[in-house]
């Protein structure tokens, strides 16, 4: 279901898609197939939502934030189990992600009441400058599906603190998490149109409608660089402002004068966060050569502890990755590291 203008409604299509649960191919559910007619109209209630919620003071809106997070924190379990079986994750991480989750709302209804301005010096006597913090209008996110609720928190809280109103489109991926966000936002009692919800198989058609639309006056993206240089240049066609958090190639780095012990459990730890599949996971392992040998035995003793499996499974630390395509692109890199004289430690 789509969440338009406080209402939960079907796609303009009658389309929808199911979300599986990738350590057993369970079909998890079914949500509506949104593409740009639907865009639109989330567009159009949050534009119509503006004008009412712009005026509401910083105390209504932390209240409303309070209770948004009230509400999460009593559903933590539900919505970890929810993650869990749609983003493979395992329990243990997921009741995390949805702690991680909540205090973005409880930060943000702290934040919303220090909507501070500025008073300036003027050259001139009989002169005084003031700067006020006002909404812009609509902001629209795009999310990504390792962290399904927190992605969604990070970027709902501080735009409707500020007293934006919001189009939200989630990763295909992990719907019904953001559906259970959703529901916890309307339980909180938001009022219509402040946040709107665009499910989608295809994000390219209702991407363009939130990048073409003029009342869209932000966009929020986390994800790929490649697909963040894209929304980039659509977006100054109308120069709406833009926050993007792009994706990385991040090198760990081992000098000869660190403990190769402690450098190969920081490297356990962090290479294998959420299957590998997060912005902090490293992708290149650059080690001095006199640290070398005790670096790799270390690596390859916590490795070996590491447990893959569903991630509803009691002591499983590594949950599947997110689809098929995913696990055959591991297998490719694997195959290529081989090939160009690459060892497996076991």
């Amino acid at each position: 279901m789509l969440f338009i203008d406080g209402k939960w409604d079907g796609a303009a299509s009658g389309r929808t898609f199911a979300s599986y649960n990738q350590a057993t191919g369970e079909n998890l559910g079914e949500v509506a197939d949104g593409g740009g007619e639907d865009a639109r109209r989330a567009v159009e209630a949050a534009h119509g939502a503006f004008a009412g919620w712009s005026k509401t003071t910083v105390y209504q809106r932390s209240a409303l934030l309070y209770e948004a997070w009230r509400i999460m924190t009593a559903q933590r379990e539900e919505l970890a189990r929810l993650m869990t079986a749609e983003q493979g994750k395992p329990l243990r991480m997921a009741r995390n992600e949805v702690t991680y989750a909540a205090d973005f709302l409880l930060w943000f209804a702290e934040e919303a009441k220090r909507s501070y301005g500025e008073s300036i010096p003027s050259a001139r006597a009989d002169q005084r400058f003031l700067v006020l913090r006002q909404p812009i209008g609509v902001a629209a996110a795009i999310t990504p599906w390792n962290y399904p609720v927190s992605m969604l928190t990070r970027k709902i809280a501080p735009a409707t603190a500020a007293g934006c109103t919001m189009v939200l489109k989630p990763a295909e991926r992990t719907p019904l998490c953001a559906v259970e966000t959703f529901r916890i936002l309307e339980a909180a009692g938001l009022p219509p149109g402040v946040v709107n919800l665009v499910t989608t198989r295809d994000p390219v058609p209702v991407a363009d409608e939130l990048l073409g639309n003029p009342l869209v006056r932000k966009i929020s993206f986390t994800g790929s660089t490649e697909v963040g240089q894209q929304i980039a240049r659509r977006a100054a066609d109308q120069l709406k402002r833009v926050s993007l958090e792009l994706g990385g190639h991040a090198p760990f780095l081992v000098f000869a004068d660190a403990d190769p012990v402690h450098a190969a459990k920081g490297a356990a730890l962090v290479k294998f966060l959420n299957a590998g599949q997060a912005c902090i996971c490293p992708n290149r392992l650059f080690v001095h050569r006199s640290l070398a040998a005790p670096f790799v035995e270390e690596l390859t003793a916590r490795v070996a502890k590491l447990r893959p499996g569903n991630g509803a499974t009691d002591g499983v630390t590594v949950g599947p990755l997110i689809d098929a395509a995913a696990l055959a692109k591991m297998e490719r890199q694997v195959a290529d590291a081989l090939d160009r004289g690459a060892a497996v430690r076991a």
